[in-house]
């Protein structure tokens, strides 16, 4: 698709209304998000507990590519793009694991941790193997999270790190490890998963058991933004947001609230009366994690953009990632972490820490499958956001900016 026919559909857009067709399956508007979009934004790849010791690595796919993510003798991690620099084999095959040394299993180039390239079989003389390292991908490590960034110039919101910072240390999520991930490759428009994410219009038909843990009042006022719902709905709940906000402050807990570029930004909720902790029951599911030291009732939503989610009791917590893979193929990934002293079986129990986003998160990948499905009929036309859908429409309307602003 030209750069003409792009700027047309963006300009043809009805304000308040869904994407036209091409922008949630054409594989050449996907190839457009990739380039004005999508290589810019930092991806959450995973924890750093993942991979403890030196050679260990998964890989992490984002839009095409395949990134070797490993930790090095030195300690740190680096992000490799998983090609070798001889012929372009795939290095790793195995999804995970640990390796001494990067082989590529085709002609044996063998790669360090680092990613310089250690040897390579009888090569002409005179060859040299610097300037033949692994291809290195963008990466950062902020509070125990592994961020990678796939384009040269990365999109970074202005004071996100050092306000995530704060609440990452609070959770102690430096100091957790991962109780239990869950893959689900979900057949749909990267689009579509994020936008079914950042409403709650549908909690309640599609979503019982997530209900079941969160007051009706919040679901109404605050299931979109607060301030989406109807008036007196979000009128009392701002009444009890305020009265849970004040008891929390008391007990030196943050509150902090922050909006960023690219959907990024951070709050503190309760979660429903007498529930201390986002599980079935509102009972606790594992020990407290960082600096916790009595529970307080709350959730934390942080999203770093549109694609990456941290949502943080005071016991547990889950990372959600919502990774772009093809026009019609995305992977979905949430990654459950308690503290690294909680022991399974006796402190937690994976099934129990988990519960709620497992069943959500089943229930999503279906509802945004059906969803692409529908739109890919010739018969699908944009339809209306509700009152609900307030953050859709600052999604849509933040895509279709960086559309335009590249074509500028």
């Amino acid at each position: 698709m030209s750069e003409v026919n792009i700027q047309d559909l963006v300009d043809s857009h009805v304000t308040g209304h869904t994407l036209q067709q091409p922008f949630y399956g054409d594989p050449d508007v996907f190839s457009i998000d990739r380039k004005r979009v999508l290589d810019r934004l930092w991806h959450l790849a995973g924890h750093v507990s993942r991979i403890p010791a030196a050679g260990d690595y998964f890989l992490f796919r984002v839009c095409g590519e395949e990134i070797i993510i490993v930790r090095g003798r030195d300690g740190d991690i680096h992000a490799h793009y998983n090609v070798c620099r001889h012929r372009g084999s795939r290095v790793c095959l195995d999804s995970e694991g640990r390796k001494s040394a990067l082989v590529c299993p085709y002609h044996a180039w063998t790669y360090n941790l680092d990613g310089s390239l250690r040897s390579a079989r009888l090569m002409p003389e005179g060859f040299s193997t610097e300037g033949y390292g692994l291809h290195a991908c963008r990466i950062k490590v902020l509070g125990g999270l592994i961020f990678v960034c796939p384009g040269d110039e990365p999109d970074e919101p202005d004071g996100l790190d050092d306000a995530c910072r704060e609440y990452l240390s609070f959770h102690g999520m430096e100091n957790a490890k991962i109780a239990r991930r869950l893959e689900l490759p979900t057949r749909a428009n990267w689009k579509l998963v994020v936008e079914n994410f950042i409403e709650c219009y549908h909690c309640v038909p599609a979503h019982p058991e997530y209900c079941s843990v969160h007051s009706e009042l919040k679901l109404l006022a605050a299931g979109a933004g607060m301030g989406s719902g109807p008036e007196a709905a979000c009128r009392d709940y701002a009444v009890e947001l305020d009265a849970w906000r004040t008891q929390v402050e008391a007990l030196g807990h943050p509150c902090l609230e922050g909006t960023f570029d690219h959907g990024a930004g951070m709050t503190r909720m309760p979660i429903k009366e007498g529930f201390l902790t986002e599980s079935q029951d509102g009972r606790p599911v594992s020990t407290l994690m960082g600096k916790f030291r009595e529970y307080d009732g709350g959730v934390t939503y942080m999203a770093f953009n549109y694609l990456n989610y941290l949502l943080a009791s005071n016991d547990h917590a889950v990372l959600l990632r919502f990774t772009p893979i093809s026009e019609l193929l995305t992977d979905v990934e949430a990654t459950w972490l308690v503290d690294a002293g909680a022991e399974e079986g006796v402190d937690y129990v994976p099934e129990r820490v988990s519960w709620v986003w497992d069943v959500t998160l089943k229930q999503d990948a279906i509802i945004t499958e059906n969803n692409q499905a529908g739109i890919l009929s010739s018969h699908y036309q944009p339809g209306p956001y509700s009152g609900q859908e307030v953050m859709n429409r600052e999604f849509t309307r933040w895509y279709l900016d960086k559309l335009s602003e590249q074509t500028q």
